[in-house]
């Protein structure tokens, strides 16, 4: 059964503010929360960093696909926070427009590198020239992500506010 119009699945760049645009809505808002890295470390008993460096990435990329078909029969009135890679795979593509409305939320690259400098959690950005790991990492997702997209929110100099107001109005014209 589809919720499509229920749930509403956030996407985007690491750092993007995924996480925590989704626990805003769900505390401001009335939806549930669910974030599909906690949601695999919670099912696997290991942090994504620990996956990744003993089992790699593609072994968590089946994961991500395999945590996505549990959750789309389950989840309802949710608000999903989806790991950055998890839309690459055309099959989670798909399984993201199944689970509910598609929100890319698109941050600048000088904003995702001021937000991730410090963050030593994730995998793929570790060691090196952080700001040309995004760009090489962005160039690789930006049409990927545009695609899986109902709708694409630029974040720099927007309150939360304003970015569920645009969610609504998609929300809207998916529903007429």
């Amino acid at each position: 059964m589809r919720h499509r119009e229920e749930n509403i699945i956030l996407i985007g760049f690491m750092g993007s503010g995924k996480t925590t645009f989704g626990r805003w809505i769900s505390k401001n808002k009335n939806y549930q929360f669910c974030d599909t890295d906690q949601y695999i470390e919670e099912q696997k008993n290991r942090t994504i960093k620990d996956i990744f460096a003993n089992q790699g990435e593609e072994a968590f990329r089946d994961m991500e696909t395999a945590a996505l078909k549990e959750l789309c029969d389950r989840l309802k009135n949710t608000v999903v926070s989806v790991g950055g890679g998890l839309p690459v795979r055309e099959e989670n593509r798909k399984l993201l427009k199944q689970l509910g409305m598609v929100v890319y939320l698109r941050a600048a690259e000088d904003e995702l590198v001021k937000r991730l400098s410090h963050d030593t959690s994730r995998p793929l950005l570790a060691g090196g020239d952080l700001k040309s790991k995004i760009q090489n990492l962005m160039s690789a997702r930006e049409a990927l992500y545009i695609d899986a997209a109902d709708v694409v929110i630029d974040t720099d100099h927007m309150s939360f506010e304003e970015m569920y107001d645009v969610i609504s109005k998609a929300s809207e014209e998916i529903r007429q």
